[in-house]
């Protein structure tokens, strides 16, 4: 019986084109990147580091990440990033008609989980801010959903921080993801590519956090311009909006270039990948 109530429900619910699946899968893979991520943010912010401390935010957006492959990795491959989409339409594993569309779900699905920590944590951000929403300075709350800058940081010296950090993410996820590679283990791939925002979170957040993703940046900004912080989001640290969102589509297309230059194009075809052993020296790596 359940079956069949199961059977029907697909019949009328159930997406039939590949690209309305991969919409939602985006979305809400994404969606999730930032209740886990933003919300370690506001939990450390809101209880002035009393319930929260950097360590437990890099965890946060690890784990974030990690359930984001996990959720929509199936179905759309999880990119969850413009920079990483952007990445796969240059090395040919993303349809340019499907780029777009990508992208859109990946920017309304940040949108909505900024929206979705904003309502989670109201009632403390009205306790912590007396309904005064501050963009910079110690009492400062914007910083929950999207990246500022640290007071050290030049404009060049942060577009090269965001094309460094995107374009390593976007090489490690390559190296993960490469069945002629070593790759990761079937189903672990999710933990693998969750390391190494937690690798990039550990090493390279000094500057201005590790955005590394233009839709996680661009679309919580929006909310907050929208929400009660106003146009100072955008105007704040010298118009630095831009910069996360132009440094890691940067970042993705060069990452892309490296790995293709320095990896794929040397992988022996089938036929000589036999002949050389290849497998074997991939066999012996993985056990030592």
């Amino acid at each position: 019986m359940e079956n069949e109530y199961r059977r029907k429900m697909k019949a009328k619910l159930g997406l039939r084109r590949d690209i309305f699946k991969e919409f939602l899968a985006e979305f809400l893979g994404i969606f999730f990147l930032i209740l886990f991520g933003c919300g370690s943010v506001a939990q450390m912010v809101l209880s002035r580091a009393r319930l929260g401390d950097i360590l437990s935010v890099h965890i946060g957006f690890t784990l974030g990440v990690m359930m984001a492959v996990y959720i929509a990795g199936g179905v759309s491959g999880a990119h969850v990033n413009p920079a990483v989409s952007l990445a796969m339409l240059i090395l040919g594993k993303l349809p340019l008609k499907k780029f777009p569309i990508y992208v859109a779900a990946q920017f309304l699905g940040a949108f909505v989980g900024s929206c979705a920590v904003y309502g989670l944590y109201y009632d403390a951000l009205m306790d912590f801010t007396k309904g005064e929403f501050i963009v910079t300075g110690e009492n400062a709350t914007a910083t929950i959903f999207a990246s500022y800058p640290a007071k050290h940081l030049s404009v060049l010296n942060g577009l090269g921080d965001q094309v460094i950090a995107t374009a390593t993410l976007v090489i490690c996820i390559l190296a993960i993801t490469d069945r002629k590679n070593i790759g990761a283990p079937k189903g672990m791939e999710p933990l693998s590519i969750g390391l190494i925002i937690a690798g990039i979170g550990v090493s390279m957040s000094l500057n201005c956090g590790y955005p590394i993703n233009p839709a996680r940046d661009l679309g919580p900004r929006f909310f907050t311009a929208l929400a009660g912080w106003g146009m100072e989001v955008f105007r704040a640290g010298g118009c630095w909006w831009w910069i996360p969102v132009v440094g890691p589509m940067v970042g993705g297309a060069v990452g892309a270039g490296v790995y293709l230059i320095f990896i794929e194009l040397h992988h022996p075809e089938p036929e000589k990948q036999e002949e050389n052993n290849v497998q074997d020296k991939y066999e012996i790596v993985t056990m030592t």
